[in-house]
């Protein structure tokens, strides 16, 4: 019999003993008993829960989510808490000011070891560290203990050290091997000290740049599109991509390993020279101390601008970065242009600029560095040999070590091993603090280059908070003091000295919440490529109001404004003079003019923004999806691609009428009040495009349709007709009515026999010319 069982068996027979003569204890017993035995049966019998899928996410309260990552073939459930805007409103002045520029310049000639820098530090050190009794508060206090440690024990080391060496010169054997053993002893609690520093300084990377990261996102990708808006309208930043993945990296590594770095260092200063202070005397301290802040001032000047060279790395990298992403991203067209060895020679042409900017910084460094090396590993340590024999030449000046030696009651030989054991572990100290002192002094060029790191993040940061708070204000005025000589800002700003229509000139209203949608007096005006440029009118004041089953076609020539109607009315471009009133939340939903399909199972291709988890929680069912896809036509999608939770780059799968009709899957299952459809049907038949809008109108959306095909038509109420009058800019309202539309299908058809009669002069001419080049007319 197993130990196991003969102990539970044993444990059974003491119950039975307990409760021999207490039937009501013996009743509890068994009751509870049974109770495990039926909780195990049914926990082994039932079906442990599932989640909706692995990757799923889950609307909590407070606006969190909950997220099921998957893991090694299990789901881990993480809370990601987004951050109030609150916290937003109350860091908006650490980075911008009211005129939508960064509170602290982050101009190259800036980017340095100074004020400025520690402003910078100190705004992003409020994102990192937001609340004292956090986790990264606990790791930061953890790590500083065994900072402490590891110094408390460096002092032990060196005072052990010279007490070995002492018993080695008096030959004292017992001593010694004492000494040995307590040298090995003090080595596991060293090597662990040391291992955890490590440990501790990654976990705090980690940190950094969790809090830093999950900040960036909530200011990043959120409801206010400051993804799109960054490189389309602020124009400041184009790899947002570079500062995401790879500059806050860097900072949040470079800030942790100056914690360390320069913790370390510090805390070794602090009590390596207190301990030198008791030894050798306050004269040794002095001298100390005055070597330290020379070295430091003389390599802080003659330090070259290590922050700039690094900010402008970090630039040449982003670029280099996104010349290899435009190619991945439009792989299909430069293939079919050829253009190959274009875009190569362009990413070449900036590796080059890349890898001579490298160049400069490695030649930089090597004067640099030899000044560094001479300085620190030579100077200091003569320095250190001198006033290590303070005690023994100069004994009046020599501290504790110095009254021992003018103390002529000690007999020469002890006088002689205390001497050894007194510079021996002199030496030690001083060989720690000079590699402490050494470490603080090559951290000034840590701290240069860790200074460009901030410039990099705080920029991106400022322009983030910028577009978020549309802070786009005009500049002040500048004003000449002639009797003073000084140059002086008005305080007194108004639009007038903005741009006209660029972000500095938005006076428009957006109202959410309204039935339909209504525009008075809004024009359409395309932004320019920067905040501070004036935009271009496309379309003059437009008004018109749409309410349900009101449905409208805008139709006009390339580039009269048409999608950018759309931009307006979505929220992504700014509205500029007038009145935008759009339905409130998703009451509203667009269908752009190119398809997006998510990273994610067939399911979330139909339910998208949705998640499976919001879908399950709204009371969807896979049901429901089957029919919206035979609404659409796409009812042989789930069993042709293996099914809803088949995932595939879904881009590459579908054809472009199956995206197009996927669009309107989506339009039918989210089933919002009014449906934007920019160019939605272009790839898709007549009959299916028929389909999908009697399939959208029986759903009770009201549809406006950016499109010029005629034969859509039939299938609204009104017509707005852009790109009218001379300059192009006017537009006209009518409604469709059965003579209009029969009106615009015999234009049409018109205008293809005028194509058919051409098309028999244009074959006469093709038999000429290949007649001429003597080939055979077929």
């Amino acid at each position: 019999m197993e130990p196991h069982t003969q102990k539970m068996l044993a444990q059974l027979r003491q119950i039975i003993v307990l409760t021999k003569n207490n039937p009501k204890r013996l009743a509890a017993v068994v009751g509870l008993l049974t109770s495990a035995v039926v909780f195990y049966l049914r926990r082994t019998t039932e079906e442990p829960p599932k989640l909706h899928r692995q990757s799923s996410s889950m609307l909590l309260a407070g606006g969190a989510r909950e997220i099921f990552v998957p893991n090694e073939g299990k789901s881990v459930r993480m809370i990601i808490k987004p951050t109030e805007k609150a916290v937003f409103d109350a860091h908006r002045g650490l980075f911008i000011d009211k005129y939508g520029r960064p509170a602290v310049p982050s101009s190259g000639q800036s980017i340095a070891l100074n004020k400025d820098s520690l402003r910078r530090f100190s705004a992003i050190w409020a994102i990192m560290l937001r609340k004292v009794n956090s986790k990264t508060s606990a790791i930061m206090l953890l790590h500083l203990v065994f900072l402490v440690g590891r110094t408390w024990l460096s002092l032990l080391v060196a005072r052990l050290d010279g007490r070995i060496v002492r018993d080695i010169v008096a030959a004292d054997g017992r001593s010694f091997v004492k000494a040995v053993v307590m040298w090995l002893a003090l080595g596991v609690p060293a090597s662990y000290c040391n291992s955890m520093i490590k440990f501790l300084e990654a976990k705090l990377a980690i940190a950094f740049r969790t809090n830093l990261t999950r900040y960036i996102h909530d200011l990043y990708v959120n409801s206010h599109a400051p993804y799109y808006k960054l490189p389309n309208l602020d124009g400041t930043l184009t790899d947002a991509d570079q500062y995401i993945t790879a500059d806050v990296t860097k900072f949040c590594n470079a800030a942790a390993s100056l914690y360390s770095t320069i913790g370390k260092p510090l805390m070794d200063l602090i009590i390596f020279n207190y301990q030198l202070a008791n030894s050798l005397g306050p004269v040794a301290l002095g001298v100390l101390l005055s070597n330290y802040c020379a070295t430091a001032v003389f390599l802080r000047r003659m330090s070259p601008p290590f922050g700039k060279l690094k900010a402008q790395e970090a630039k040449l990298e982003g670029e280099f970065r996104a010349a290899h992403t435009r190619v991945i991203t439009n792989a299909e067209e430069i293939a079919f242009y050829e253009g190959a060895s274009l875009e190569r020679a362009v990413a070449s042409s900036i590796f080059r600029k890349l890898t001579q900017h490298l160049k400069l910084i490695a030649k930089t460094k090597i004067a640099y560095n030899m000044l560094e090396d001479f300085v620190l590993k030579y100077t200091w340590s003569a320095w250190g040999y001198i006033i290590v024999s303070l005690p023994i030449f100069l004994p009046e000046w020599g501290g504790q070590l110095g009254s021992y030696e003018l103390n002529s009651s000690v007999d020469k030989l002890t006088r002689e091993r205390d001497r050894m054991k007194g510079f021996i572990t002199n030496k030690r100290l001083m060989l720690s603090l000079a590699d402490a002192g050494g470490r603080m002094m090559y951290a000034i060029k840590d701290l240069s280059e860790f200074a460009g790191y901030t410039a990099r993040v705080y920029e991106f940061l400022a322009v983030l908070h910028r577009v978020n708070s549309n802070s786009y204000q005009p500049l002040p005025k500048l004003l000449e003091n002639h009797e003073r000589g000084k140059r002086k800002y008005s305080t007194k700003m108004n639009l007038a000295e903005a741009h006209p229509f660029s972000l500095e000139d938005v006076q428009g209203t957006i109202q959410e919440g309204f039935e339909g949608v209504r525009l008075e007096g809004v024009p359409i005006v395309a932004p320019g490529s920067r905040h501070d440029m004036s935009g271009e009118k496309l379309v003059n004041d437009l008004s018109f109001i749409i309410r349900g089953g009101d449905h409208v076609l805008i139709i006009g020539p390339n580039g009269s404004g048409k999608s950018s109607t759309v931009r307006v009315i979505g929220g992504l471009w700014p509205v500029f003079r007038g009145l935008v009133s759009r339905p409130k939340g998703d009451n509203l939903y667009i269908l752009p003019q190119r398809p997006y399909f998510s990273s994610g199972t067939l399911r979330d291709q139909v339910i998208y923004p949705d998640s499976h988890a919001d879908m399950v929680l709204n009371g969807r069912t896979d049901q429901e999806l089957i029919n919206i896809l035979k609404a659409v036509r796409l009812a042989y999608i789930p069993s042709r691609e293996g099914g809803w939770e088949t995932r595939k780059e879904w881009k590459d799968v579908f054809s472009g009428g199956e995206k197009q009709r996927m669009g309107f899957a989506r339009l039918l299952y989210h089933s919002p009040k009014v449906g934007i459809i920019d160019e939605g049907t272009s790839a898709v038949s007549s009959d299916v495009e028929g389909i999908l809008y009697e399939s959208a109108k029986a759903a009770g959306i009201t549809l406006m349709t950016i499109s010029n095909r005629p034969s859509l038509m039939r299938y609204h109420k009104l017509l707005i007709r852009l790109g009218c009058g001379e300059t192009g800019h006017e537009w006209t309202m009518e409604p469709l009515t059965e003579s209009a539309e029969r009106t615009s299908v015999e234009t049409e058809m018109a205008a293809l026999k005028e194509e058919l009669a051409n098309a028999e002069n244009l074959r006469q001419r093709y038999n000429e010319v290949t007649e001429l080049l003597g080939g055979k007319v077929n």
